[in-house]
């Protein structure tokens, strides 16, 4: 009996798949850091870190969610960032009324955020390259503006949250034990990611990404598949907004913003486009240089700009793909 080959490889560029250090003993290594790295900031006088990973974590989520369907789909969607904000305004809007249990309000969240990826994506992915790319950007401005409409909720100013989602034995107040449930969730995300990634429907998403027409001339239903990957990516983005809702205490329409969804885009090309962890590299080193040029300049933008420049010459696939490449 014949298996049947995958209508794509892992890789594009027909790399050879990266050793098993690289794809299962480094994360490992990595989460544990991650674990432990509360329990010995404070040794070093770094306490303040834990917050800033913590956000590091929740901007890992929304750009390995754009990832997903970027880099796995082929969708270049400039508007992802209204699934993101999306799931923000739920969890404040949820609070102003009176309700805070992270339960009900977080799978909220990610139902707002995955029915406007279902309403966008049904009317975008009718289209392909630059209209696909302006058509999502132009939705993610009408959600913008309409939230900055909502003068209830602050319109233009945001909305600041009283207090934190509450869950049954735990203090979300408390930086510690949020850091480790975000932790959690993110792990658990991109566990996901990847278990989809290399199912029957990953291999037939990146076979779309390879050759749509062909795909659909061997039978493949290939808006459905690109509708359920835009979903799935909208709720995981409407979840990282909810955690990020719960970690600054406040949300305003920003968040939704083109250059907001720029931003992501970035991250996921700084990382590495397609890659398993590309988003968690891209937002690492974004907002690492970011916290460190401030340190310096107050025009950091400058050299943060010609950094992004040196890695897009000489590092086509990302930090992520530097590291696949030398280990290969």
């Amino acid at each position: 009996m014949t298996r049947r080959s995958n209508p794509s490889v892992a890789h594009s560029d027909g790399t050879p798949a990266a050793p098993r250090w690289i794809t299962v003993w480094l994360p490992l290594g990595c989460l544990l850091l991650l674990a432990l790295f509360p329990l010995i900031a404070p040794l070093f006088d770094l306490g303040f870190y834990v917050s800033f990973v913590r956000r590091v974590l929740i901007y890992a989520l929304a750009a390995s969610s754009l990832n997903f369907i970027l880099g796995y789909g082929g969708m270049v969607a400039l508007g992802h960032a209204a699934f993101f904000g999306a799931g923000a305004y739920v969890v404040a809007m949820l609070s102003a009324q009176g309700q805070s249990q992270a339960l009900v309000v977080w799978p909220v969240a990610m139902l707002v955020a995955g029915a406007l990826a279902l309403l966008i994506g049904a009317i975008s992915l009718r289209t392909r390259g630059v209209y696909f790319i302006m058509i999502t950007l132009a939705f993610a401005q009408m959600v913008f503006y309409l939230f900055i409409s909502l003068r209830q909720y602050g319109g233009e100013d945001g909305i600041n949250l009283s207090a934190p989602s509450t869950l049954p034995n735990l203090n979300l107040s408390n930086d510690t034990q949020f850091y480790y449930l975000v932790l959690g969730i993110v792990a658990a995300s991109l566990w996901l990611m990847h278990c989809m990634v290399n199912s029957r429907f990953g291999r037939a998403l990146q076979g779309i990404r390879e050759n749509e027409t062909r795909m659909q001339a061997l039978g493949y239903p290939v808006l459905q598949i690109k509708l359920v990957a835009f979903v799935f990516a909208g709720a995981l983005a409407g979840l990282a907004g909810a955690l990020l809702a719960n970690h600054n205490l406040f949300v305003s329409p920003s968040l939704m913003h083109w250059t907001a969804s720029a931003n992501l885009i970035i991250m996921v090309i700084v990382g590495g486009i397609g890659l398993r962890f590309g988003g968690v590299v891209g937002a690492a080193v974004m907002l690492l240089l970011e916290e460190f040029l401030r340190l310096y300049t107050e025009y950091w933008h400058l050299p943060m700009g010609v950094l992004l420049l040196v890695i897009v010459l000489f590092a086509p696939r990302g930090v992520a793909g530097v590291f696949l490449r030398r280990s290969t």
